[in-house]
């Protein structure tokens, strides 16, 4: 299913978009050129194939998980009936702060993530402990105990999104699709603004609260020699 096109923003390098939702619609203020790109995008230069669908909100029927393959997993998780329960930066914060345990606890690789107000995009590694269902039972659960005081149960969509990737290109295009997720809802006119993504370790290499592309945390399986 093809994006719709409904918008041209200069600062993604002309291409289309849905429109502002935010303050930023009424402002004045030209978003300068992004000096990510060679063509002005808000895109790292190797994240350069075009957005190609939408992720509906509801779950598929008979959604059938393929664990054990070594690919890269696309996840897309809600809150409950897409409420704003991580509106507030303090919540962002504390979702990233158990994000990073949950990787270090469950070794896996992060290769993009994003957290929005009503939900998240990681693109992770499968983990050498558990799956990643146990990762999102773990991650959903402690966050929705944490914040116990302040959210009524249910925090958060019972299943969620989980897409294969095991293409470079479908890498590729899952990272550019999280990274744009702030600047076409609005809430930034710029990726780099938003501060709750991995876009700007792709900008500048420095290490996040959420370790991206940090493979340390794997342990090395060596065989025994055959006997």
């Amino acid at each position: 299913m093809q994006a719709k096109s409904l918008l041209i923003v200069p600062h993604l390098g002309g291409q289309e978009c849905p429109p502002y939702t935010s303050r930023f619609a009424e402002s004045n203020r030209v978003p300068r050129p992004s000096r990510f790109s060679a063509k002005g995008g808000n895109v790292h230069v190797s994240q350069t194939l075009p957005i190609t669908g939408d992720y509906a909100r509801r779950m598929p029927a008979g959604l059938i998980r393929f664990y054990g393959t070594g690919d890269l997993h696309f996840i897309t998780c809600s809150c409950y009936r897409r409420r704003s329960y991580l509106e507030m930066a303090s919540r962002r914060d504390l979702f990233l702060e158990i994000l990073e345990q949950t990787r270090r606890r469950y070794r896996f690789v992060i290769a993009g993530y994003v957290v929005m107000p009503e939900h998240f995009h990681l693109l992770i590694s499968e983990p050498q402990v558990g799956t990643p269902s146990t990762v999102m039972q773990v991650l959903k659960q402690r966050f929705s105990r944490q914040m116990s005081k302040e959210l009524a149960p249910p925090v958060w969509q019972k299943r969620f999104y989980d897409f294969n990737v095991w293409q470079e290109r479908k890498r590729i295009e899952k990272l550019r699709y999280i990274h744009r997720n702030p600047v076409q809802r609005g809430l930034v006119w710029e990726a780099e603004q938003w501060k709750w993504s991995s876009f700007r370790f792709y900008l500048s290499g420095e290490p996040e609260s959420v370790g991206v592309n940090d493979g340390t945390v794997m342990v090395l399986r060596v065989r025994p020699p055959a006997a």
